[in-house]
Order: C-alpha cells, then structure tokens, then sequence
C-alpha cells in the first residue's frame, strides 16, 4: 500500500472528508510556522538591537501568542477529526470485508481465506487508527509546510535556503533505506497474528472434545511459539523504530546546525541583519520537522498500511456472478439435488447425490462424519455451487435464483444455535399466543419457569445465561414460530439427551404436520426414523478439474 493509497478513497467514504480537511489544515499550518517565526524574530531583534520596552513590544507579542494559540487548536482539531475519521474508516472496512467475505462464499473462506478474514474485522483493522492520527497528517504537513517554509526561507536568505536544499534530500533517502530494511516486517507480524488467532480459534472451538481427553493442554506450546513469534517480529519492528528515529534525529540536527553556523558567522560579520537570522534559524527546523515525524510516525502506521492492503485484496477479489431471477414459493415448489459432487482438496464430497425435497415431507440426509452431509445442505441452500450435477427449485437453477428470495423462506438451525443478545421473546419472535404453544411442544416453557423474568430475561451473546441443550430449545421454538416453508436441522440432537431428543422428534412431526418441508442431517436412528426418506451421502474420488 503507497503512503495515501486511492484505494483507501475509494472503499471509505470518512477518509475522504478527512484528506481534504488534513490538507486545508496543513496549509493553515504552514502559514502560522512562517508567521510564528517572522513575530518572534522581530520581538527578539528589536528588543536586541534597539532595546525597546515592553510597551513597544506588546502587539507583537500578543499577535505572537495568537499565532501560538491558533497553532495549538488547529492540532487539537486535526487530533479529534482524525481519530473521528479513524474509527469510522475501520467499522465501513470491517463492514465491507466481512459482508464481501460472505458474499465470496463458504468455499472461498474454507480455502485458508477465514482466519485472515477473522483477524482484519477484529483485530487487524484497527491498526489503522496510528496511520490516521500520526502518519498521514505528518504527510500532508511534509507535501505543504516544508515546501512553503523552504520557499520564505529562500526568500529572506539564498545561502541558507541552499544549504536545507542541499541536505534535506539526505531524508528521504535515509527514509526509503530504512523502508527496504523493515520491508515485509509488518505483514509477517501480521500474518503471524493471523496464525496466532486461527491457531487458538481453533483451540477454543474443539476445547470441550481436548478436555473430556485430557488433552486440553497440549496446544499450549504450539500456541505459546506463535505468540512468542509475533512478540519477535512487534519487538523487531520497534527497533528498527528506534534506531531510525535516532538516525533522522542525527541528521536533521547537523542540517540545522551548518545553517545556524553560516548565520552566525555572517552576523559576525555584518553581511546578515539579526532579524533575518533569527527568523531563518527558527524556520529552519520547521523545514526538516514533518519529514522527521514521517519517518518516526511510519513505524507505527505500518500495521495498519498491511492490514488495509490485505483489506483491499479481499475487497478487490471477484464475486462470482448472482442471479436475479425470484426464488418459487417453496410451499408449492420442489428443490432437487440431481447428481451433485463438490470438488475440495481430499476428493468429492458428496459424490452423485439426489435429493429431492418436497413440500410436507421430511428427508434425511446420513452417513459418516465427513462424507459431504453438510456440503450438500450448503448446495441446497445455495451457498456453494456443485462441480457436477445440478440443484434447482422446479426447474430452475439455483445459479439462476436471487438467493435472498430463497433464504427468505428457510430456517436453517446448526449444530450451535446462532442467538443474538436480547430477551427470550426477542430471541423467539411471533405474538404471544404463537411463542407459548411453541415453547409448550418443545419445552421450552419448563426452562422458563427457572428463569428469573420469564420470558423478558434477558440473554447475553450467543445464549449466555443458558445451557447448550436450553439454547437448543430457544432455537427449536423459533424455528417453529417462524413460517418459513422449508426447515432446515443440522445434527439438531448432537448435545442433546434422551428427553431433548424426544422434544426434537415432537418438533419434526409438528413442522411436516404443519405442511413445512424439513431437511434433517441426523446420525441417530430415532431421528433417521422419523424422516419420509432417508439419503445416504457417501464420497468418492477426486471430481476431475
């Protein structure tokens, strides 16, 4: 990513506000330095040279002190609209990367693609918040306050404005020496981070199953040296840090020493009035100021430049083509699976699979762990596009369908019910009357009775407040509450005893008694019993490319 990337223009709309007011301000900025030290220059020289009161003196110093202050709120101002601007870049990134990721698909994301995806809407893009409210308005002090003051310079004095041309190229190329030397550091920290988010994700996801083993601490040393990388790579990037800043430090102080040397001497000498000499040696900082704090503040934007450049690939990678054409009202229609394969790295999983879901009728898809059941339900749904064979609502390819018309009539419940923040009636939706026959077939009214307030208690995210097979039920209830035509189950019994069995069996007959469509993936045989037809999903060999 370049140091203002038009890609950061393009996909946020609050930098683009920010960009313009950073340069209006850098302007006013440069105007104040130059007019800051003319008024200086003249309090000092006059009381100097002709010792006046401070009677005389006091315009220019109230003038001086109004410099002062209007300096001190244009960085107040540029301090609050950039961490204004900050935050509102990261939540529309964060926004877009997520809504382009789902868009991509779950192929896509299964690819290796999710744990980046992960770490940029959570914790990635905030990187950004250092470039915002250090780097860039350096940068745009550094394209108007150096050139304006390098100009007034070389208006009051040629020799002095030749010495800063001739040593303030040194910068920049100390810069791109240093940018060659940390080049690629960020995104390994990054990529790092990522490997350390995914790696403990995936630790928190199967830490019930390590621990009913006794093996919940065994990923700890594999976690414990991705974190120790990532330390490595932040630790090394603060040491180039430091050592640059040293370096430009260095150098922009000897520049501004031969300058006050040359000024020195000619005052000595005569050949330079002391007003001029004070004025040119107080701006002669100023010049070499927003380069130094450029290459200072780089360091810690360059988290933030990686992770918004890995931001736009994601943002830039082609979503394949959607149809338009409405979905059919699925209480009438018949969703067919006919010969469907999914190609994936291992082989095909499932391998020539027909389904055929008809309104009012149960089916059921089974077989071992792996072989395809939930591939298929995400081809039926149309979240992946089979390599072979075809899925289609009466006729039509789903290819074909505008999927939003689709998803609008399923209810699709996994294995871990998705339960946002809310109370329990939120949570389950429909009137009253319709939320207390539900919760009495899936007993759910039973889990509200031990509950503090009923069915206004509030639960925290994903159900907290609430047992995993009490979540089940809330999920249950809502699935039948809504009157979506086509229902989906996934594993709906997995954490479930003997009797949450039964109220998922009791849910199944309601739901086909109802007239809905339910498609079951299920292991157990009470609830493969249930099902009208069963399909056995198997795989096979690899789909050929």
């Amino acid at each position: 990513m370049r140091p203002l990337d038009p890609r950061l223009l393009r996909h946020a709309r609050a930098a683009r506000g920010y960009v313009a007011l950073t340069a209006a301000l850098g302007v006013l900025t440069a105007a104040l330095v130059v007019a800051q030290a003319v008024l200086l220059a003249h309090a000092l020289g006059d009381a100097v040279t002709d010792g006046v009161s401070l009677t005389v003196l006091g315009p220019t110093v109230a003038w001086l002190a109004a410099v002062v202050l209007a300096r001190a709120l244009v960085t107040a101002v540029q301090e609050r609209f950039a961490h204004r601007a900050a935050t509102r870049t990261v939540a529309e990134l964060r926004e877009q990367v997520v809504a382009h990721a789902v868009a991509l698909g779950p192929r896509w994301l299964a690819s290796g693609e999710g744990p980046r995806v992960v770490t940029l809407a959570t914790r990635g893009l905030d990187a950004l918040e250092p470039y915002f409210v250090r780097y860039l308005p350096q940068l745009v002090l550094a394209a108007t306050v150096t050139p304006g003051v390098l100009l007034v310079v070389l208006g009051l004095d040629w020799i002095s404005a030749a010495i800063l041309f001739v040593v303030l190229p040194l910068v920049p190329i100390f810069m791109v020496l240093v940018g060659r030397l940390t080049e690629g550091r960020s995104e390994r920290g990054l990529a790092s981070m990522q490997r350390l988010g995914a790696q403990v994700l995936d630790l928190l996801a199967g830490l019930p199953t390590l621990r009913a083993h006794g093996r919940e601490r065994g990923p700890g040393a594999r976690v414990r040296s991705l974190g120790d990388a990532h330390r490595r790579a932040t630790m090394g990037t603060l040491r180039v840090a430091f050592l640059s800043g040293m370096v430009l430090e260095l150098l922009t102080t000897l520049s501004v020493a031969l300058v006050a040397v040359g000024i020195g001497l000619r005052l000595v000498e005569g050949d330079l009035d002391l007003v001029t000499g004070i004025a040119v040696l107080v701006l002669a900082p100023e010049v070499f100021l927003p380069l130094r704090q450029v290459g200072v503040q780089f360091h810690a934007a360059a988290d933030g430049v990686a992770a918004a450049g890995q931001a736009f690939e994601v943002l830039e990678t082609p979503v394949p083509p959607v149809g338009s054409l409405p979905a059919p009202d699925l209480r009438t229609a018949t969703l067919r699976l006919e010969g469907v394969g999914v190609r994936t790295g291992g082989g095909s999983t499932p391998h020539a699979l027909d389904v055929v879901l008809r309104p009012g009728t149960v089916v059921a898809l089974t077989g071992p762990s792996g072989v395809g059941k939930t591939t298929a339900v995400e081809v039926a749904l149309g979240l992946l596009r089979p390599d072979v064979g075809r899925a289609s609502v009466d006729g039509v390819d789903l290819v074909d369908l505008d999927l939003q018309s689709l998803w609008a009539q399923v209810s699709w419940l996994p294995q871990r019910p998705v339960l946002e923040p809310g109370t329990v009636a939120q949570l389950v939706g429909g009137d009253e009357p319709a939320r207390r026959a539900a919760a009495a077939l899936t007993g759910l009214d039973a889990v509200l009775a031990t509950l503090p307030d009923g069915w206004s208690t509030v639960l925290g995210r994903g159900g907290e407040g609430l047992s995993l097979g009490q979540r089940q039920r809330v999920a249950l209830t809502r699935t039948l509450v809504e009157s979506t035509p086509l229902v989906v189950l996934d594993e709906p019994t997995a954490h479930l005893d003997a009797a949450g069995e039964q109220v998922v069996l009791d849910t199944v007959r309601a739901l086909r008694d109802a007239g809905r469509t339910v498609l079951l993936v299920a292991h157990r045989a009470s609830l493969v019993a249930a099902a009208d037809e069963v399909v056995r999903v198997r795989s096979a060999a690899p789909v050929p490319a």
